[in-house]
């Protein structure tokens, strides 16, 4: 007698179906993410889509650059190395690592005494000093422009970066502000105790005050860094002269002429001074957003 066994169908069909819900779930997760970061996603679509720009052009022929293809045709990555033969950009890259570098630390050896005066030491004036730094980060510095380079003129230090640099040492009257907020955020007890061991006030700030303030200093040292890194009005003011001491914003302008405009190579080197500032971004997004979030807590 032959016994006929029925095929088990139905454990993969359950597993078909388990398959399919566990699919369309993910794909309600994702649309619930997207629906509800519809907002982020935007902006983020917005500050995105000019990279991505810049980064096909600089792909591209002179020729296609700047047409209504979108997508490279060929890609021609030995852009990126004939944009070193048509303009020294290790010069301009060196002068703007010495101009942001000297800045920036130039800024921090006068800003930071400053702003631990005006936040954590009492004195009279001291409100007074404040309301003359608020109204020094309102003051546009065209304002101050004339007279300020008749006296570079004067000692001959036009054609240099030095005109840029040397005022840092004076302060700067943003970068005071922000670490004196970011100063106000550290409890005083940690001053009073130190005091009460015998520090001094110069040493309150540098063993106590300072260590503790890591996050804001490294903050407002990226921006000074930033913004030196991104000038184009003060170099154009005191280097035009003297294209040995032009920066890297400068040297992007020289691929522009008179007749044509190699647009790939500009969009090239334009993605090649970005890298350094994305890279400082990358690796210190971390303490960076950290100062920013704590700075301003107190008032």
């Amino acid at each position: 007698m032959t016994t006929l066994i029925a095929p088990v169908t139905g454990a993969p069909a359950h597993r078909t179906i388990d398959r399919r819900g566990e699919s369309k779930q993910r794909r309600r997760r994702r649309l619930s993410f997207v629906a509800d970061h519809s907002v982020g996603v935007a902006v983020a679509v917005v500050f995105i889509a000019p990279f991505i720009f810049i980064t096909l052009q600089a792909f591209m022929t002179s020729q296609q650059a700047l047409t209504s293809d979108l997508w490279p045709q060929s890609w021609h990555p030995e852009n990126f190395i004939e944009v070193f033969s048509k303009a020294p950009m290790w010069l301009y890259l060196r002068n703007t690592l010495v101009y942001a570098g000297l800045a920036t630390a130039f800024m921090l050896l006068s800003s930071i005494p400053a702003a631990y005066a005006l936040s954590r030491l009492q004195w009279r004036g001291r409100n007074v000093a404040f309301v003359v730094v608020l109204m020094m980060m309102m003051l546009p510095p065209q304002v101050t422009q004339v007279p300020i380079y008749v006296m570079w003129t004067k000692l001959h230090l036009t054609g240099t970066l030095w005109p840029m640099i040397l005022p840092n040492l004076l302060g700067d009257a943003f970068s005071i502000f922000l670490v004196r907020q970011f100063f106000l955020t550290i409890p005083q007890e940690y001053a009073d105790a130190a005091r009460i061991d015998g520090c001094s006030e110069w040493r309150v700030m540098t063993k106590v005050i300072l260590p503790m303030a890591k996050p804001g200093i490294a903050a407002t040292a990226m921006f000074m860094f930033f913004f030196c890194w991104n000038d184009f009005y003060g170099p154009i003011l005191y280097t035009s002269e003297n294209p040995d001491n032009w920066t890297i914003s400068l040297g992007l302008a020289s691929f522009r002429n008179l007749y044509q405009v190699q647009w790939n190579l500009t969009m090239a080197a334009t993605l090649l001074a970005m890298l350094p500032v994305l890279l400082v971004f990358f690796f210190a997004q971390k303490i960076f957003v950290e100062g920013i979030t704590l700075t301003g807590v107190k008032g």
